[in-house]
């Protein structure tokens, strides 16, 4: 594994939510995770609508991997879609997240796009984002200790 970060977005609607801040506590729990955010949601967004998606190609362009949340698609499904679409046509592979706490499936738009879909959980999407981002597969093993009485 390299100390190489990969850079990655993460998808906004020029605002932190829930589930944007959650990504980013399960890639630090992991302590072994490098990873650069070229995702900017706290910047002010642009009035105008083209210099929106303007700013959104410059935070897009730098990154490896293109992480998309379904409660962010929920708030701005426009600018979601934007966000996807710029990722494919740039070639960025995109991860998009299950729905948190609920198991209710992904939006039909988000599921075409994306090319993979990763649970909330910290390997899962650790694993995905190093698959789609630098095509590294891991090789876990999970070790179950019992005892025989």
């Amino acid at each position: 594994m390299s100390a190489d970060p990969i850079r990655l977005f993460v998808s906004h609607a020029w605002a932190e939510n829930d589930d944007y801040t959650r990504v980013f506590e399960y890639l630090e729990a992991s302590g072994k995770f490098y990873y650069f955010n070229t995702s900017q949601p706290q910047g002010r967004a642009p009035a105008d609508g083209e210099l929106q998606r303007e700013e959104l190609r410059r935070q897009i362009a730098p990154c490896e991997v293109v992480v998309v949340l379904p409660a962010v698609y929920k708030l701005a499904p426009e600018l979601v879609l934007f966000q996807m679409n710029f990722a494919k046509a740039a070639d960025r592979p995109i991860v998009a997240m299950e729905n948190f706490g609920s198991t209710a499936p992904l939006p039909k738009p988000i599921k075409d796009l994306a090319d993979e879909v990763s649970a909330w959980n910290e390997r899962s999407l650790i694993d995905a984002l190093r698959r789609q981002a630098r095509h590294q597969e891991t090789t876990r093993w999970d070790t179950i200790e019992f005892k025989l009485d």
